[in-house]
């Protein structure tokens, strides 16, 4: 992992080597700050990405000051497909002076619901960066579930895969906690900085939650049970985490 500066956006980011689809955590750099934005209901990504544009230019943020979304996707893509996708999603980001050369800033979550299930990619949330002398640091961490990050396929990578025993739970959890506990060292943050801790999955890990996120003390904030999917077919658990200085629901 390494820890870039994006100053056209007003922010730090994490680069992990062959990933161009996300970056893994972003944090408003000083004299700055990031919000977040959800909608009502999830948007069609095309329809939500016209909303960010004129949202920040209400604001008077540019493009680049776009740090973080969440999306919500109607079930999980094979790896072939979600290459796919990913090509598609960055050429906006491309337009916005976000991605350029396989570098990507933008943090981000892409998560499938059990009910209520978009007909198509769509964008649940986003995050930006405002100018803000709030003490607090603001950061969002993207996504994760129980593989490595990186070049090569998610599926060779996958912690018990094909499992779902509750020993095999308590195993990806363990795997995701850690990695969202590296993406906090590297923006030289910890647990304690967090307020919001997001798990996603249609499995019971209600236990483990309470063993392995409270007890360990990952969820001094609150941790939010969504019953969703990862993305990429074969993955069971996914967890994010954030702080940002206000919501705004659109």
């Amino acid at each position: 992992m390494e820890l870039l500066d994006f100053h056209p956006g007003g922010y730090r980011f994490i680069k992990v080597e062959g990933v161009f689809q996300f970056s893994s955590g972003v944090a408003a750099a000083p004299g700055f700050a990031l919000e977040r934005v959800r909608f009502a209901r999830p948007v069609p990504l095309a329809e939500g990405f016209a909303a960010v544009e004129r949202h920040l230019a209400a604001i008077g943020r540019p493009t680049t000051a776009f740090a973080a979304c969440e999306l919500r996707s109607s079930a999980p893509f094979t790896e072939q497909g979600f290459v796919d996708f990913n090509r598609v999603y960055v050429k906006t980001l491309e337009r916005w002076g976000l991605y350029s050369d396989g570098v990507n800033p933008v943090a981000r979550t892409n998560v499938c619901p059990a009910y209520d299930k978009p007909e198509v990619p769509s964008l649940h949330a986003f995050s930006y960066t405002v100018e803000s002398d709030s003490p607090h640091p603001t950061f969002v961490l993207a996504g994760n579930a129980e593989c490595a990050q990186g070049p090569g396929e998610y599926r060779d990578s996958i912690v018990r895969r094909g499992e779902t025993s509750i020993d095999a739970m308590r195993d990806k959890l363990r795997f995701v906690r850690a990695e969202q506990e590296e993406r906090l060292r590297v923006l030289g943050l910890q647990w304690s900085h967090v307020l919001s801790t997001q798990a996603y999955t249609l499995h019971e890990v209600g236990p483990l939650l309470r063993e392995e996120i409270f007890a360990y003390g990952a969820g001094t904030g609150a941790v939010t049970w969504h019953l969703a999917s990862p993305p990429v077919v074969d993955c069971e658990y996914e967890m994010d985490a954030r702080t940002v200085l206000r919501e705004i629901l659109l």
